[in-house]
């Protein structure tokens, strides 16, 4: 499986949803940064589904255990290791469903692709619960952002979910001072928080899902990262956020609505501050040619819905190749947008990070 990204640091994901662990190595980080393992606890709890309602009943510690890499609080520069054991697996689930393709899902790509030796339980390497190691690999690559670039911020926001959407629109300078009121709702605009949760409620009570879209943001960003053609800071940080299961669509600054723009109205129009170059509008999200213009970098992530649901679907049997029905048990969210967030932000701190370490050095 081509579960490694490799640039100027490598990161490789492995396990399966109910196998008995998963985990996460990066290799090619600097040597003497400072890692706060509570830093990494606090990322992953904001991704967990524990102590949270509208989300799986499936709760997971996803204490992460660090086995290498790490020596007395600090990076060794050799490849780090974590491993996330899983504690509340319920295989019998899938044992009955098991030759029953879930539509949207990947059971049936992966039986095609792996002839039939892929982990069918609870989507097995294909299931949402791979992002948990991300979200450790992010919170490494956040804490050396911050010792090689201290003023980087990574941010998230929730810009739609089902039909609710959030209309409020940011300035260049507001997502410098962006701040949110519940790090684990993130809301520009808490006063549609309740219509989002009933949404929610009411897909789950349809035995449905529903998709919505992050807005993901980063600050404080240096000029001149990037390079034009295939290894631009769009197409590094999409290969990233399309390796998140369910993410369906990335877009970067004004994104579709370039099309229906004029060249006068898309341009972002250069201005002198103090001794800085800025930008009076970022409609191409901080980058121009990709490359890093010193703006913030703002993008948008499209997450599909859940595509395990209990409401009657029709699919077929591959083990009798006949047209039959579904209706999927099993512990799954009725929306993940509300935990995608802090995945959203650790994939792009790993691109980030990349791009810092080809224009630095890896001890720059």
């Amino acid at each position: 499986m081509s579960s490694f990204w490799q640039n100027h640091i490598k990161l490789s994901v492995f396990g399966e949803s109910h196998g008995p662990a998963i985990g996460a190595t990066l290799d090619g980080l600097p040597a003497g940064i400072p890692i706060d393992e509570k830093m990494i606890e606090g990322e992953m709890k904001r991704r967990s589904a524990s102590g949270k309602a509208l989300t799986t009943p499936r709760k997971e510690a996803d204490k992460v255990d660090m086995l290498s890499g790490l020596f007395n609080g600090r990076t060794t520069g050799t490849p780090i290791t974590g491993i996330i054991v899983n504690s509340n697996t319920r295989s019998g689930d899938y044992a009955k469903t098991k030759d029953l393709m879930r539509p949207g899902h990947a059971d049936y790509t992966a039986k095609l692709r792996y002839a039939g030796y892929s982990d069918y339980r609870g989507g097995g390497h294909f299931s949402g619960r791979l992002t948990a190691p991300l979200v450790f690999a992010g919170a490494v690559c956040k804490q050396v952002l911050a010792a090689k670039c201290p003023d980087l911020t990574i941010a998230s926001r929730i810009v739609s979910i089902g039909k609710v959407s959030d209309e409020t629109t940011l300035l260049p300078e507001d997502y410098e001072k962006f701040a949110v009121a519940d790090p684990m709702f993130p809301l520009a605009n808490e006063s549609i928080k309740e219509a989002m949760i009933a949404e929610i409620k009411k897909a789950a009570a349809d035995k449905d899902s529903v998709g919505g879209v992050i807005e993901g943001f980063v600050t404080g960003v240096p000029g001149g990262l990037g390079s034009p053609i295939f290894d631009g800071v769009e197409s590094v940080l999409a290969s990233l956020l399309y390796s998140i299961p369910a993410v369906k669509g990335v877009s970067f600054g004004a994104g579709f609505d370039f099309a229906a723009m004029r060249g006068s109205e898309a341009n972002d129009v250069f201005y002198i501050d103090g001794k800085t170059v800025r930008t009076r509008t970022n409609h191409n999200g901080g980058v121009n040619g990709g490359i890093t213009n010193g703006m913030p970098i703002v993008f948008r992530v499209a997450f599909k819905p859940t595509p395990s649901i209990a409401k009657h679907q029709k699919t077929v049997d591959i083990s009798t190749m006949t047209d039959t029905e579904i209706a999927i048990a099993g512990r799954h969210d009725p929306c993940i947008v509300l935990r995608a967030a802090p995945v959203v932000e650790a994939a792009v701190a790993v691109g980030l990070l990349d791009l810092l370490i080809e224009a630095q050095g890896v001890q720059g």
